[in-house]
């Protein structure tokens, strides 16, 4: 479903709360102008998030970067693919959600100029299909002694990542860090510990 409204398109998915944003973009033979972001705009489409911090990352390809999420001070996050291309990933780590555990991906890159909404408690990770800058703002600050993870790879999750644009997995360039995440079945217990706390 398209909601439309001033400069932006909200695009629903299948993952409650999760939007791709389509920007109206301004093109003539010197190139293009738009707006990335409205505060307004986003308002009239339903997005009402205070975004206070902006991060940018450079990525060759074959990087993986993910599944990352704040334990304490969830961020919602704006993701967008400045240049290049991304297959950005998102998990519903809401225990109550009925999608719970569910993960979707998108391809998100310099030439179509959409950008991703991910809710606080959604894990995100992204694969670089070709060299890129990613931009995203986020609504709340870094706060490392939050930051966490569950590996990419995680066989319960089951994310289908396309391997096979960066010419296999053996390509694939991961931190030491993301290689130590947790697992879908740790974070649960985790979940059940938070919940069982006075």
């Amino acid at each position: 479903r398209k909601n439309k409204m001033g400069k932006f398109t909200r695009i629903d998915t299948s993952i409650k709360g999760v939007y791709v944003i389509e920007p109206t973009v301004f093109g003539d033979n010197r190139g293009y102008f738009m707006e990335t972001y409205s505060k307004n705009d986003f308002e009239e489409i339903g997005i009402t998030n205070e975004f206070v911090q902006d991060n940018q990352s450079k990525s060759k390809k074959g990087v993986l970067r993910g599944l990352h999420f704040q334990k304490e001070n969830t961020q919602a996050k704006l993701v967008r693919c400045i240049s290049g291309h991304v297959y950005d990933v998102i998990v519903d780590l809401r225990p109550d959600s009925p999608t719970f555990g569910k993960w979707q991906g998108f391809h998100l890159t310099g030439e179509n100029m959409e950008c991703l909404l991910v809710p606080q408690y959604f894990g995100h990770g992204y694969l670089v299909i070709e060299d890129s800058v990613v931009s995203y703002k986020c609504a709340e600050v870094f706060y490392g002694e939050g930051d966490s993870g569950i590996m990419y790879d995680d066989s319960e999750i089951n994310i289908e990542w396309p391997f096979e644009l960066i010419g296999g997995i053996d390509n694939l360039i991961i931190s030491e860090k993301d290689l130590n995440l947790m697992s879908f079945e740790e974070y649960k217990t985790l979940m059940k510990n938070y919940d069982s706390r006075d």
